[in-house]
């Protein structure tokens, strides 16, 4: 990929993400803005969680976007029984006596960590040490997780039977958490066709891993106003209840509020936000474009909000405007 500028690099990013988007729409019907908001979280480096209830093929958008990416694929499902060593592998003895590592499935380039509720926070912490680090653990030895490495976590809002709650600060670890809807009545007339009968498309690759890595550090090299990182922090600090920059709406109705990594997200998810749409440098109206994804696990309403029917979305809408 040589390109004789960054600006240049953009317009051909944005050519990419658009092509990305097409034959994404040959498998998945609708869902425009998770489709987007996935894509961004990859080419900025983060990893997401996507709630919904079963059925609105959230484990074929994660499938579908491996296929176009052209990237390595495991699926983990989250159950009770669930070891720690189920995901990463495990030591065994081979014909020599001699300790051999056998790779868990977490050696591949995107995780779908499916429904990652169900499973206790030993195995939760896992795979999250993955994410952060970018490397596991085992008798001591680290071993290089390949990149791009990205995880996928899906979780069902409404079975609460049997599930583990993820702690605030695994949420943290998640980039976007995207909220998942059913889909439009003409959607779904759509989604019936397609998957009712015999030929069902399959999607082509349409970039490789190298050119992922490389947009992903042209992501980082876009240079950000300093209004923006004022707005960006500014944003942040006001969700936190009960300190100076604290809006009214967070002291009545927040315990918590989001730490730095979502001013950090802020800024990286608006970075991309511009380039997907031509720009070469974010402004505001970015970073208001990706604030919902980002601030929603990030605060913690209050008895208050919640007898008061204020959802976390009124909340950031109101720290937004």
């Amino acid at each position: 990929m040589e390109y004789k500028s960054d600006v240049e690099a953009i317009d051909a990013f944005v050519k990419k993400f658009e092509l990305l988007r097409k034959e994404i729409a040959k498998v998945i019907v609708g869902q425009d803005e998770v489709i987007k908001d996935v894509l961004i979280s990859i080419f900025s480096k983060g990893h997401v969680l996507l709630v919904g209830v079963p059925g609105l093929a959230k484990t074929l958008l994660v499938n579908t976007i491996s296929q176009v990416l052209g990237l390595s694929f495991s699926r983990i499902q989250f159950t009770p029984d669930l070891m720690p060593s189920d995901i990463i592998g495990t030591e065994i003895l081979d014909e020599n006596r001699k300790f051999k590592f056998v790779k868990g499935p977490i050696f591949a380039n995107i995780i779908l960590a499916d429904e990652i509720n169900r499973t206790p926070p030993k195995t939760q912490s896992a795979l999250l040490e993955a994410m952060q680090e970018k490397s596991v653990t085992v008798s001591g030895v680290s071993h290089i997780l390949e990149e791009p490495f990205f995880v996928l976590a899906t979780q069902n809002p409404i079975e609460q039977e049997g599930t583990y709650p993820l702690p605030e600060a695994q949420l943290d670890r998640f980039m976007f958490n995207i909220w998942l809807d059913y889909p439009s009545y003409n959607e779904e007339i759509d989604v019936v066709k397609r998957t009712t009968v015999e030929e069902v498309q399959k999607p082509d690759t349409v970039i490789t891993a190298d050119e992922i890595l490389f947009f992903q550090n042209l992501m980082r090299k876009i240079p950000v106003p300093e209004n923006v990182y004022n707005y960006a922090v500014t944003l942040a600090a006001k969700t936190r209840p009960n300190t100076k920059a604290a809006h009214d709406w967070s002291n009545d109705f927040l315990t918590w509020g989001a730490g730095p990594r979502a001013s950090q997200y802020l800024i990286v998810g608006a970075k991309c936000h511009a380039a997907i749409n031509g720009k070469y440098s974010p402004d505001i109206e970015d970073v208001q474009a990706v604030s919902t994804a980002i601030l929603r696990h990030r605060i913690i309403r209050n008895y208050k909000a919640e007898a008061e029917n204020i959802s976390v979305e009124n909340i950031i809408d109101k720290l937004v405007k």
